[in-house]
């Protein structure tokens, strides 16, 4: 659920006081679309039923706001595709160097989501602020940079990308390039898929071949010919050892990943095909998209398309089905619509004659296949070609990435909404602006404002680096970062939040200098030179630490206010000889002892100050290095993913 109106009133941000920032001058951040799933889930857990009992006991959604607090994720709805379609612009995100995005991805757990493009870097977004979170080097090269292709594993456990000079990488869950092929092709990787078992992976390239490679091993065992021109897609049917490509030259190929072997071609395009797609949820359906401003639906047990998707005015750039419905399929094309089909709904426009799908039709074989229309359009959901479009897991959420630089989240509407329909996505910018539904001025504004975020969220991100904290009074605890400190009752520094601090020496007595304490200087002698403890006025020298435990001081007898050129002034004015190795080598230069950190608990040792000698401890804070290839290798090598060394 949103919960950020894009057209709330820009009067309450005109006014911005500038603060500085490494890297601009903002002001106070505006809202964040932030879209929370946990609430529709937790409703949902509560509510429903076995299925042998029948539905959930909620109440049916009805068009009014208040029933906001009853919407259910899509899993809670599979009998009804149409609360899915994803109607609602949710948020755009851009990236610091502008460049167009090629491949979106959800994370498996999706959490966030992961974006490539021209510049061969991935870039990760929060999955429910969208907010940027981090950027790294995937594919770049000074000539051929860019990311192509990416697909998860279906253990979720790896990631392998393709390139456009041709290399495939692999990448663990944290992001850890783990293994490169350099020459998986000789052109661009236009698309990958995995197999069911993950142990091998298939590639589409432009160099006209597609290859099935053996993951543990990273060679091809197989290389598939029979296009005449790029493969730009390819996909491995979901429980079957089936695979499917389109090309460039117009066709759409099954191929046997045992022998090679292509087992039958489809001829339904005129244009190249640009996108070949299994349903997960259905694994009988197969989804087509084309150059010829068509996508087509086949099925695989009648081997012959089934329906048609008609409406869009500019070649189809991306295809993709829903996780959860398997009659919900998104379009996107190179004028950046965005359109939803439903394939149990033809929505036939005025003036046109209804088809008969095939299963309906006492002749499925040679019955023509049934022409769809979209079920929703969003005309202007971007200023340029659609590339990528990638579902949520939970299916609530539609990510798009374009040629416009952008990347763009979509979801359902929330109950009684109808203020989407006149938003610039549906009816264009001068439309809206006549309406007073967007002000071009106000969203210029906003992504001015949207890109400081991004640029501050990258400094914040960074920050902790660079960040001087407080020395650590105990092992394993972070000291108090500046402009912080715990305190107890008395307003002593405390070691931890709710525990007291040191206790402070005993005052002097009267008449001697506070730098003095009340010692005979030939008891003081000769504790210098055999090391043991003196009495102070019968007691023990109390040490630094928590109260109630008794800590002894950092050297044997020492007062910490003790001034060491006075002492050794009387020292050598009543004749008495100072020990070898004086003064001890705790003292500092200036002749004052250097002060404890705090001895803490018993049994762990007390550490001093060196006076931001120590980078690490006083300085710059630095992260741990990642583990190289070669050390990351063996780990799973150790683990029994890896067999081969290399």
């Amino acid at each position: 659920m949103a919960l950020y109106d894009e057209s709330a009133s820009d009067s309450q941000y005109a006014t911005r006081p500038s603060r500085p920032y490494e890297g601009g001058i903002v002001g106070p951040r505006r809202p964040r679309p932030v879209t929370d799933y946990g609430s529709s889930m937790l409703q949902w857990m509560r509510t429903r039923r076995p299925r042998y009992k029948g539905a959930h006991r909620m109440e049916a959604e009805r068009p009014s706001a208040s029933y906001v607090v009853d919407m259910v994720p899509p899993l809670a709805r599979t009998h009804s595709p149409a609360d899915t379609v994803p109607v609602r612009h949710l948020h755009q995100s851009i990236g610091k160097s502008k460049k167009p995005i090629t491949v979106v991805r959800w994370t498996p757990e999706g959490r966030r989501l992961l974006t490539g493009g021209h510049t061969g870097e991935f870039m990760l977004w929060n999955g429910t602020a969208f907010n940027f979170e981090t950027v790294m080097d995937a594919h770049y090269d000074q000539y051929q940079a860019g990311v192509t292709s990416a697909a998860w594993s279906h253990s979720h456990d790896w990631l392998i990308s393709g390139g456009q000079k041709g290399d495939v990488k692999y990448w663990r869950p944290n992001f850890n390039n783990v293994e490169t092929v350099d020459d998986a092709h000789h052109d661009a990787v236009r698309d990958l898929s995995w197999s069911p078992s993950d142990t091998k992976f298939l590639s589409a390239s432009d160099d006209t071949t597609l290859k099935i490679f053996d993951f543990t091993a990273r060679m091809s065992d197989t290389v598939l010919t029979g296009h005449n021109w790029d493969v730009k897609s390819c996909d491995w049917h979901p429980t079957k050892g089936l695979l499917v490509s389109g090309s460039k030259d117009h066709q759409v190929k099954f191929w046997d990943p045992r022998t090679g072997r292509c087992l039958t071609t489809l001829h339904s395009h005129k244009n190249t095909v640009t996108t070949t797609r299994f349903s997960r949820v259905n694994s009988n359906l197969l989804a087509t998209s084309s150059r010829d401003q068509t996508a087509r639906i086949f099925d695989l047990r009648m081997m012959r398309d089934i329906c048609i998707l008609r409406g869009h005015e500019k070649p189809i750039s991306s295809l993709t089905w829903h996780p959860v419905h398997s009659s919900l399929v998104s379009t996107g094309s190179e004028d950046g619509s965005l359109y939803h089909y439903l394939l149990d709904e033809p929505n036939v426009p005025a003036g046109h004659v209804p088809t008969l799908a095939p299963w309906d039709s006492p002749d499925p074989q040679n019955c023509p296949a049934q022409v769809i229309y979209p079920a929703h359009r969003i005309q202007y959901a971007h200023g340029s070609t659609i590339w990528s479009l990638d579902w949520h897991p939970l299916g609530h959420i539609l990510a798009s990435g374009s040629k416009d630089n952008f990347t763009r989240f979509w979801s359902r509407a929330r109950p009684g909404e109808t203020t989407y329909m006149k938003d610039r996505f549906h009816i264009g910018e001068e439309a809206a602006e006549a309406q007073g539904t967007w002000n071009r001025g106000f969203g210029r504004r906003q992504m001015r404002e949207e890109e400081e975020q991004e640029l501050q969220d990258e400094a914040e991100g960074l920050i902790d680096q660079k960040n001087p904290t407080a020395p650590s009074l105990l092992p394993g605890i972070q000291g108090a970062p500046p402009g912080l400190s715990f305190t107890d009752g008395s307003g002593a520094p405390g070691l931890i939040p709710g525990i007291g601090g040191a206790q402070p020496p005993p005052p002097p007595p009267q008449g001697l200098p506070a730098s003095m304490p009340p010692m005979d200087p030939s008891q003081l002698a000769s504790m210098l030179s055999n090391g043991a403890p003196p009495q102070h006025n019968g007691q023990n020298q109390q040490g630094f630490g928590i109260p109630g435990f008794s800590m002894p001081p950092q050297f044997p007898g020492m007062p910490a206010n003790l001034n060491l050129a006075e002492l050794q002034k009387q020292l050598l004015s009543q004749g008495i000889q100072l020990p070898q190795h004086f003064p001890p080598p705790n003292f500092a230069n200036n002749g004052a002892a250097a002060p404890p950190m705090a001895g803490g608990i018993p049994g762990l040792q007390a550490g001093f100050a060196d006076n931001g000698a120590n980078e690490d401890a006083f300085g710059i804070r630095k992260r741990g290095p990642l583990p190289s290839q070669y050390d990351s290798l063996k780990e799973e090598q150790r683990r029994g993913n890896w067999r081969t060394a290399r």
